[in-house]
């Protein structure tokens, strides 16, 4: 094997010691590059340990640009590397330390510092390392379309209530457009409650009433339909693999005979012919 198969092997597979060294380093370094970000963020402490951190930056950015190099070097097939998600991710976690060198002159200082900004898209490097969230992507697919119906639902009825309280309250009361009532019906049925456009009229605070209510009567919709995929997902070896005819989810539990996304039988039924 040579110097380039060992560091594919090294680099992009986990199942081998050193891989699995490389992997914790890397995620180490991350955390590390991530703590630094958010510290240069507070005034105080940039203004004491600004240097400091500035050379810990680069040396982080340095440590990236080697990473990226590597990983193109060492891939079979490196533009494919360098167009895909995690090589995008891995190009912008160095993007911002390269383009500070070519605006390095004062009146760009502004620009570099919305540039660095950008070193948060380090935190997407992590991904690949949380495997547990695979459970969360497979619920999240699997809750997707009753999710979907769920806030259609919701939109509907922001855009009925905020209409309905434009109509009642009007501009006198804070209510001057329909966008305006549909942010109110926004604020109020997720129960955050600010308080900025408040009812005026009798009407108006009973239809409030009401929405308050609902807010509180649907609010765990959602969580309660993740949380079930989220179940499944995680039984994992307990579902049989059998396609719904329906909505085509492909997992369900042993003696399963409706399909537990869209309800309907998973198998056809069979008609006794006559004897």
């Amino acid at each position: 094997m040579d110097t380039r198969q060992k560091l594919y092997s090294i680099i992009f597979h986990t199942d081998t010691p050193a891989g699995q060294r490389f992997d914790r380093y890397l995620l180490l370094t991350i955390m590390a590059s991530l703590v630094v970000v958010m510290l240069d963020s507070i005034d105080s402490v940039h203004s004491q340990y600004a240097p400091l951190l500035a050379g810990i930056e680069w040396g982080f950015t340095a440590l990236f640009a080697i990473e990226y190099v590597v990983r193109l070097y060492c891939s079979p097939k490196p533009l494919r590397y360098a167009f895909s998600f995690f090589g995008l991710i891995d190009l912008l976690a160095i993007l911002p330390g390269i383009l500070a060198l070519f605006y390095a002159d004062a009146q760009y200082l502004l620009i570099i510092r919305v540039i660095r900004m950008l070193r948060v898209f380090r935190v997407l490097k992590l991904s690949p390392y949380l495997r547990q969230a695979n459970f969360l992507l497979t619920a999240l697919r699997g809750s997707k379309q009753k999710i979907i119906v769920f806030f259609a639902c919701i939109a509907t009825m922001v855009t009925v209530f905020g209409t309905l309280m434009y109509v009642i309250e009007g501009p006198a009361h804070g209510f001057t457009s329909i966008p305006k009532g549909i942010y109110w019906a926004v604020v109020t049925l997720t129960t955050v409650g600010f308080g900025d456009i408040v009812p005026k009229t009798p009407l108006g605070q009973a239809l409030s009433t009401l929405v308050m209510i609902t807010g509180y009567s649907i609010i765990a919709v959602p969580t309660g339909i993740f949380t079930a995929e989220l179940a499944n997902a995680m039984r994992g070896g307990d579902e049989l693999i059998h396609d719904c005819p329906s909505c085509a989810k492909n997992t369900h539990e042993h003696g399963a005979a409706f399909c537990t996304r869209c309800g309907n039988p998973l198998f056809p039924r069979q008609v006794d012919k006559p004897e």
